[in-house]
């Protein structure tokens, strides 16, 4: 199962674990909710999904890497009380609570969120001293004698034995009590998230070229090499700021992220051709309508490889327009509902200023919480943090009538909404004129059907596309992305591929 597929089954199984009935009661008895046990290669997202799964149900998630516990920190500390029975005093152990099912209270406490995930990272890498523990957790899921809480899911992950020494085997007793799901890296599937979350155009780029290099874990004689996703994605976040602050990217540096020596060496080398491809054909040029004379001519005599770069550095510039557009409509849409609050808000309002001031603080305390409860991504936590500054700086004098308490407060709006319609403008424009140079040197060919999938892809593309049709976007959709004539481009395409690699 690639780690799509397993996103969407967890998802499901959250959903199925804490559906209720009508008395409150869960559908599934605590003890049938069997714990998801997630199998598979190192660095493949098993811990990202995870994060992503909870963000988006708006439930909590404590997650542990159980390898950096000891018995004591997962189970408690023993210490000794007295009970009496039948008239006789005994001494019986017993555990502080575990700092794992404490950590769960305390997120409850601090987000509000009553329901979670507790996630427990390399499970069968534990120590031999907390092997049994382990298994007791996925049987009986407690830690020590504390229960984790009703209502938390449990949800764990393992690596097999072919990439970890310590790996220990999972009997059938404990196979018998969890639901497992055995992943796989894939590319195709693993592109649509890198689009999404916005990897490096030239690492996407490079892996189209090179998909046998995505993921490899190799054994020589000089011990393991290897590539992994979480690879990738690290070394993504290190070039998007290399490149801000104009520090060259080089084999070493890629070599410390990728742990195969040619690998490394040739996407580093890509890396090198990518940019130049930039200067050389005018990227921002051709997304201004400007496109170089000599430009057509090469394109014409060019290798598959510099093809695919160059549409790769012509969707690498739409999205940046495509990225602009959704920032700003995602912060217009954010002030829109709270002046749509404010508005309806004010017929009861006795003071326009104090009705303001009093939403702009629930806006903030609710920013606040679900930012501590890790309920919003990067994004979402900046573009609210742009909208509490803008708030504040908007706020209605006091003493004015509720229409021109309003009018004051939609002002900054107003500039808001103006600086959106100038960026769907540009991306429109931009997009318009990549058309054109499309058209120019490629036509209906396989290189086009390249195009049109990369922007099907991008999420904030198809977001824009959906809100700004475009003609040629959906006549070329149409005739290259339906059908035999899509099958048969597609089958050049990878056979051009096949050879290049």
């Amino acid at each position: 199962m690639n780690i799509k597929q397993a996103k969407a089954e967890i998802k499901h199984t959250v959903k199925a674990y804490l559906a209720k009935d009508q008395d409150g009661m869960y559908r599934i008895p605590y003890i049938r909710q069997r714990p998801i046990l997630l199998m598979g290669p190192p660095g493949i997202g098993k811990t990202q999904i995870m994060e992503q799964i909870a963000r988006e149900c708006r439930i909590g998630l404590v997650a542990y890497t159980i390898t950096h516990h000891t018995r004591q920190s997962a189970v408690g500390l023993p210490y000794i009380k007295e009970e009496t029975f039948h008239g006789r005093s005994y001494s019986i152990t017993e555990y502080t609570m575990s700092e794992i099912i404490a950590s769960i209270y305390r997120k409850i406490e601090t987000s509000g969120l009553a329901e979670g995930i507790l996630f427990i990272d390399e499970i069968n890498c534990v120590s031999e001293t907390l092997a049994p523990t382990m298994l007791q957790f996925l049987q009986c899921k407690t830690f020590g004698n504390q229960s984790v809480p009703h209502g938390w899911i449990i949800a764990a992950a393992g690596n097999p034995p072919e990439y970890n020494k310590s790996v220990r085997d999972f009997d059938m007793v404990t196979l018998d009590r969890v639901r497992c799901i055995d992943l796989e890296a894939d590319f195709s599937v693993w592109k649509e998230y890198a689009k999404q979350v916005h990897i490096q155009n030239e690492i996407i780029s490079y892996l189209e070229l090179r998909p046998k290099n995505f993921y490899r874990i190799e054994t020589d004689v000089d011990g393991m090499r290897f590539v992994t996703a979480r690879g990738w994605e690290d070394l993504s976040c290190l070039m998007e700021v290399y490149k801000e602050l104009d520090i060259p990217i080089d084999a070493g540096v890629v070599g410390q992220f990728l742990h195969h020596e040619e690998t490394a060496q040739d996407a580093a080398a890509y890396f090198g051709l990518y940019h130049k491809y930039q200067d050389d054909y005018g990227i921002a040029d051709i997304l201004n309508g400007k496109i170089k004379p000599q430009i057509s001519a090469r394109i014409e005599q060019a290798a598959f490889d510099e093809r695919l770069s160059v549409i790769s550095l012509l969707t690498d510039g739409l999205s940046g327009c495509f990225t602009k557009t959704a920032l700003q409509k995602a912060r217009t849409d954010l002030w829109y509902a709270f002046l749509k609050d404010y508005r309806r808000q004010l017929s009861d309002a006795r003071d326009p200023h104090i009705c303001y001031a009093r939403l702009e603080k629930i806006f903030e305390d609710t920013f606040v919480q679900e930012r501590e409860a890790g309920l919003l991504n990067r994004t979402q936590i900046k573009n609210r943090q742009w909208l509490v500054q803008k708030l504040k700086e908007f706020l209605p004098q006091s003493g004015l009538a509720p229409q021109a308490a309003f009018a004051e407060a939609k002002k900054g709006f107003d500039q808001q909404q103006e600086i959106l319609e100038q960026a769907e403008l540009a991306a429109g424009i931009a997009l318009e004129y990549a058309f054109d140079f499309m058209e120019q040197a490629f036509l209906n060919g396989q290189e086009m059907v390249v195009f049109i999938t990369d922007l099907t892809l991008n999420h904030e593309a198809a977001a824009f596309l959906a809100e700004h049709p475009s003609e040629r976007f959906t006549r070329y959709s149409r005739q290259l992305l339906i059908g035999t004539r899509r099958q048969q481009l597609l089958s050049e395409l990878d056979r051009d591929i096949e050879q290049f690699t």
